[in-house]
């Protein structure tokens, strides 16, 4: 699938602000299934430095300083990404969870991307026995580790109600679990905290999800939004991704754009503001598909491969 994506965030300040400095997460990663073709970062007021990093997780970053009164700060990132649906192993087939948790529990700080840091708490993600305990429900002794994952993921979608009006950035993981209410980043985080809870390293993974409206209506532009979902290290197939959200394994529709320990590793837009008062921020998100000719199509079509295993 062929993607035009734009991300528009606006921050307005009711007095002018003297210096404004943030670090964005906007660019989509690229991978052996998913192909940056273009990437432009609008910023008004021009910024007086501008910088282009990769930082420790392998993401693209852009450090802006505006460094002129303003009253107004918009950065628009706006993407042209080809993704190819990844060929996830069958969930019978996956070594037992159990193994992949001792294997795991040698590797830890490996330097080459696999479990590593993703095994340890972090900001929003906190390992604890009452999380242990729900996630032993689908991790049953000798269960295959996707079939644990799938199941889990399941569960999420079902015991959990997407609300945005129940939680915040700050808020805990116990808590969302105890309001059983939150959204994606939530559900992710707490996947996220299941999983570590029993031993097994997860990531955080931000990007978009192309949505499709209901029979009969119009897409409306602009009125999609960041997403956020979990991936999970298995010995022998690399990371596999799961959507609690939308309790499936993500395929041509999701857009990865980086991954960390949590959201506060890859947050799309954070700074530190000089003056200005409160902001007020409006984000718009779009997600467009690109029909291709079907010659264009097959000639992209490529297995991942099966050395890394690492589909993101």
């Amino acid at each position: 699938m062929l993607y035009a994506l734009s991300h528009h965030t606006v921050y307005q300040y009711p007095s002018p602000a003297s210096v404004s400095h943030h670090l964005v997460h906007l660019r989509p990663r690229e991978s052996a299934r998913q192909h940056l073709l273009e990437f432009a970062l609008e910023v008004d007021p021009a910024p007086a430095a501008a910088v282009e990093r990769t930082d420790y997780f392998g993401n693209a970053t852009s450090f802006i300083a505006v460094e002129v009164p303003h009253r107004g700060l918009s950065i628009t990132a706006r993407s042209r990404v080809r993704v190819i649906a990844p060929i996830w192993p069958d969930p019978g087939a996956t070594p037992a969870w159990e193994m992949a948790r001792d294997g795991d529990s040698s590797t830890a700080l490996a330097s080459d991307g696999r479990p590593g840091e993703f095994l340890f708490d972090s900001q929003h993600v906190v390992s604890q026995p009452a999380l242990a305990d729900y996630a032993a429900e689908s991790f049953r002794p000798g269960c295959p580790l996707l079939e644990g994952v799938v199941d889990l993921n399941g569960r999420i979608f079902r015991d959990f109600t997407f609300d945005p009006r129940a939680t915040t950035i700050s808020t805990p993981v116990a808590e969302v679990f105890k309001k059983r209410r939150g959204v994606c980043q939530d559900f992710a985080h707490l996947g996220i905290s299941c999983l570590r809870s029993l031993g097994l390293a997860a990531r955080y993974v931000s990007g978009y999800l192309e949505t499709v409206p209901p029979p009969g209506k119009r897409r409306l532009v602009g009125a999609d939004a960041s997403h956020a979902w979990f991936s999970v290290w298995c010995p022998g197939h690399g990371w596999i991704d799961a959507d609690p959200t939308n309790n499936l394994l993500p395929a041509e529709r999701h857009i990865t754009v980086a991954w960390g320990r949590d959201y506060s590793d890859v947050s799309p837009v954070r700074g530190v503001v000089v003056g200005g008062g409160e902001h007020r921020l409006k984000v718009g998100v779009d997600v467009a598909r690109i029909e291709e000719p079907p010659a264009a199509i097959a000639a992209t079509q490529v297995a991942p491969s099966a050395d890394s295993g690492n589909y993101f």
